[in-house]
């Protein structure tokens, strides 16, 4: 059965939309979802086919029930009721089977005037809230009979019962293309992320209309499952079912597609920081939270509860800073994982890069020798991300050849002594101080455009950084955010950033507000959550990108707020964004310093305002046709 129905113009005349109709009752939709025509005809047809189901006594409504369950009301006129039928002349009776165009009755335009009342025919879909995902049409001139609505169906009613992990997973696999078509498989905060020998065996459609999925994205070379917050739970089940998957040593980012060897390598990149960073991100945000509520615990002017020098604020600190401090341990573990390296054997490159003597030398800049008029000096590499990437994939490729040369009886201690010497000596002489001094340059450089901007910065940042995360592209922006942070102990472009999260989570909010559609409200209210917790996938795929109207809204919010953010200097000291990473605006080293609380509280209150009343006047409503997805990027054969 089809998920859409084609509705006709019962009479000719204007269509209008039924919020247009003057009668409070049905231009507010509480009567259902449906259209309107200011009539120029007499002749009443029938706006779909199905059973003539009730005739009103008065002549001046029926109904009619469609074989898909639509209960479908024509009213003839407003308040034609006190006509007592006079105006009507119904040829149908109760029960009747009728088609769509078929003749049901005829009303006199001249009768209903005269009596000073409003000839507008409105056809109704009355149970809209259980079976509908909305309609669609144009307003305009229209002939009786005429094809002028789309009718679409709930994609619940077409759907099993929600499927346990177990069975998506189960069901994943298959749709798309099955084990044998699955390179590899990694996970982000709400997405899986696969890397498909073939993508065209992936079944978009099914997929994206099964329960527990919110949507299909092609971007950087992988075929990306919008899970949500159950990503994990998802990830996992498909794991178990898979278990090679854990195993596979084959390099994919040198495979994935692209239509040159730019494109190739930009989606080899985006593919390595996303395995990398995905799994870390979620600890490096609740480290940061930590964090911030401490640096609130110790304000003035809230009694400073907590002092800086007492144990507890001292444990409960080092837990929060332990991510970060061994950051490259973290890092070189999750990107070896990435792309098949051996994962103890790069994590033990980050101990040493952390081992408390190389962090002294490397904070004191220690001169290691000189060769020629070349000084090679030690860094600290706490916090860094891009040497242990690129020290994960070099580990790599020497595991891989040697592999290939050593003998199999020499291989278990010597692959890994000769690694850990090369990689670690390759890390601190040419490596690590040639990327650790370019990300620093790049993270300074973006905090200084955006400081010496000001608003211009922030209107700019804020208007389009949530369309990277269309795309999962925002993912290389994380490893310059947590550089700034590592290295000047705040971020200008996170604040910035922040305050996208809140817009679009306001749009989304305004949705669930606004609509009388139980499916749209519960999933906006979740979408909503979200969002105002620092994700924003769910918003954006669940409801935000398929009505883009909401997905503007939220971007013109954003404008507005980074703007103020940057003409207010607002700046973040901590990873988490959104509501939830209010604390990360409070200056550990200051607590006394508020202005970025301030910038961030100010920015995300006029955000927050500005998205929810212009998708609430403009971005949305429950006639609105959902859209469709994003364009799938064409995929070399």
């Amino acid at each position: 059965m089809s998920n859409e129905i084609k509705m006709l113009a019962p009479v000719a005349g204007k269509l209008i939309a039924l919020s247009k109709v003057k009668d409070e009752v049905f231009s507010s939709g509480m009567m259902g979802e449906g259209y309107a025509i200011e009539p120029t005809g007499d002749k009443i047809v029938a706006p779909v086919s199905g059973e003539i189901t009730m005739l009103a006594e008065t002549k001046h409504a029926f109904g009619i029930r469609t074989d898909d369950g639509l209960e479908v009301l024509v009213y003839m006129g407003l308040d034609t009721v006190e006509l007592a039928g006079a105006p009507f002349n119904l040829k149908v009776k109760a029960g009747d089977k009728v088609k769509a165009g078929q003749e049901i009755a005829e009303m006199s335009l001249y009768a209903i005037e005269s009596a000073g009342k409003a000839t507008t025919v409105l056809t109704v879909i009355t149970n809209s809230a259980d079976h509908l995902d909305g309609i669609d049409f144009e307003e305009g001139e229209v002939k009786v009979g005429d094809q002028v609505v789309t009718a679409y169906l709930k994609q619940a009613e077409a759907k099993s019962e929600k499927l346990n992990y177990d069975q998506l997973a189960s069901l994943i696999i298959e749709k798309v293309g099955g084990k044998d078509n699955i390179k590899n498989l990694i996970h982000c905060i709400t997405r899986l992320r696969f890397y498909l020998k073939d993508e065209s065996l992936a079944d978009d459609e099914f997929l994206s209309n099964t329960d527990g999925i919110i949507d299909i994205m092609h971007a950087a070379g992988q075929y990306q499952v919008v899970i949500g917050n159950e990503v994990t739970n998802v990830f996992d089940a498909i794991m178990k079912q898979l278990p090679d998957l854990a195993e596979k040593t084959d390099d994919e980012p040198e495979q994935v597609a692209g239509k040159n060897a730019f494109e190739r390598a930009f989606n080899s990149l985006i593919g390595i920081v996303t395995g990398s960073m995905g799994p870390v991100v979620g600890i490096i945000s609740a480290s940061g939270i930590i964090k911030g509520l401490l640096a609130l615990l110790t304000l003035p002017q809230l009694g400073a509860i907590l002092s800086t020098k007492s144990m507890i604020y001292i444990t409960i600190s080092a837990m929060a800073d332990a991510a970060f401090f061994f950051l490259p341990v973290l890092v070189g573990f999750s990107a070896a994982k990435r792309i098949g390296g051996n994962p103890i054997i790069t994590a033990t490159v980050g101990l040493f890069l952390t081992y408390p003597q190389m962090i002294e030398w490397g904070k004191n800049n220690v001169m290691m020798f000189s060769l020629g008029g070349l000084q090679f000096h030690l860094l600290n590499y706490t916090y860094s991300i891009f040497p242990m990437i690129l020290a994960a994939w070099a580990a790599k490729k020497l595991e891989d050849w040697l592999k290939k040369v050593l003998p199999t009886f020499l291989q278990m201690i010597f692959i890994p002594m000769i690694t850990l010497l090369v990689i670690s000596t390759l890390t601190i002489l040419v490596t690590g101080p040639v990327i650790q001094n370019l990300a620093f340059a790049i993270a300074d450089g973006i905090n200084f455009i955006v400081k010496t901007s000001g608003w211009l910065g922030g209107l700019v940042i804020g208007g389009f950084y949530q369309l990277l995360v269309i795309f999962g592209l925002h993912w290389g922006v994380v490893p310059v955010v947590t550089q700034q942070i590592s290295g000047t102990g705040q971020s200008a472009l996170n604040a910035i950033i922040s305050v996208t999260m809140v817009s679009q989570g306001a749009a989304v909010l305004a949705v669930a507000l606004k609509s009388k559609k139980k499916d749209m409200k519960s999933l906006g209210v979740a979408a909503t959550i979200s969002a105002f917790c620092g994700v924003t996938e769910p918003a954006i795929y669940g409801i935000n990108l398929r009505y883009r109207r909401v997905f503007i809204s939220g971007l013109i919010g954003s404008a507005i707020g980074g703007l103020i953010t940057g003409f207010m200097g607002g700046t973040m000291y901590g990873f988490t964004g959104s509501l939830i990473g209010f604390s990360s605006f409070f200056n550990p080293k200051n607590p006394t310093d508020l202005s970025s609380f301030y910038a961030f509280l100010i920015s995300s209150i006029v955000a927050i305002v500005v998205s929810f009343i212009v998708t609430w006047v403009w971005g949305y409503n429950d006639n609105m046709e959902k859209g469709k997805k994003v364009t799938k990027k064409s995929t070399p054969k």
